[in-house]
């Protein structure tokens, strides 16, 4: 017994050394693994990269460093990383098909948050609703609609649709159509429609302004009109020169056409009508 202790002690002082130098390792690795993700933190922030990639691109730099450490000290102790490769690349297969809607979702976050076709506080347009950005996560994005409703997106479907963002611009164009008789005086019409344009102080001087004929239609000349305005006003502004357009033509006694329907009956098929039920 004592010479098969004896046979035994070089290998499990050999064995002891290695884990030893593996516990090293994993200890030191530690330590550089924390230093790396700091100093990668601090780049990110300088970047100003959205918190949610922040959070995962970090999570990412931290796994695959722990990976490597695990590696060297598998291999340390006698393990063959190959081994433990083929084993993780079963599992990630197994778990990428019983997840691949999720991964799908998942890749579209992480395509968003790299492209950023739009940024939290936002308002975008898109086949699966509209409204501003609140929440962009690695699986959803998250919508406050214009009536205080929470639209929650998956970003596989989102990153593979058409998108219109509506507040990327400092300013947007303003354009409105009106429609006058055929009948109306067209340079009182068109005069009127600029000095809406020119005097309201919402639409940027310093920008052209344009008011012109679109159309000849069926039963009205369609003249326009075409502005700029800062994003953030927007809306109010269109609302305010479309009242003030049906004011100031009703004021000049401009005529606004619409369609109406007129109906004729004889007063001699009123009669036969009425002896037809006696």
């Amino acid at each position: 017994m004592p010479d098969t202790v004896k046979n035994w002690l070089p290998a499990l002082s050999g064995f002891a050394m290695d884990l030893l130098a593996a516990v090293l390792i994993l200890i030191i690795g530690f330590k550089v693994v924390g230093a790396v993700r700091r100093m990668a933190e601090r780049s990110f922030a300088r970047m100003e990269l959205e918190l949610s990639l922040r959070k995962f691109l970090l999570s990412l730099i931290q796994v695959g460093l722990y990976a490597v450490l695990i590696f060297m000290a598998a291999e340390r102790i006698g393990i063959q990383s190959s081994s433990i490769i083929a084993l993780l690349g079963s599992a990630g297969v197994t778990l990428g098909l019983a997840l691949q809607g999720s991964l799908s979702n998942f890749a579209g976050g992480v395509l968003i948050l790299l492209v950023r076709p739009f940024k939290v506080g936002d308002y975008i347009v898109s086949q699966y609703g509209e409204g501003t950005v609140a929440v962009i996560g690695l699986v959803y994005t998250t919508l406050n609609t214009m009536d205080n409703k929470t639209v929650v997106i998956p970003n596989g479907s989102l990153s593979n649709s058409p998108i219109t963002n509506a507040t990327a611009e400092k300013f947007r164009r303003l354009d409105l159509t009106v429609g006058i008789g055929y009948q109306a005086d067209l340079k009182k019409a068109k005069d009127i429609l600029l000095d809406i344009y020119t005097s309201h102080p919402k639409v940027l001087k310093d920008h052209p302004i344009q008011v012109f004929v679109d159309q000849l239609a069926d039963s009205a000349v369609i003249i326009g009109g075409r502005g700029w305005t800062a994003t953030d006003d927007y809306w109010p502004t269109r609302w305010d020169i479309t009242e003030e357009i049906k004011l100031r033509l009703d004021e000049a006694g401009i005529e606004i056409p619409f369609n109406q329907m007129d109906v004729h009956v004889s007063y001699g098929e009123m009669i036969d009508k009425g002896e037809k039920r006696k």
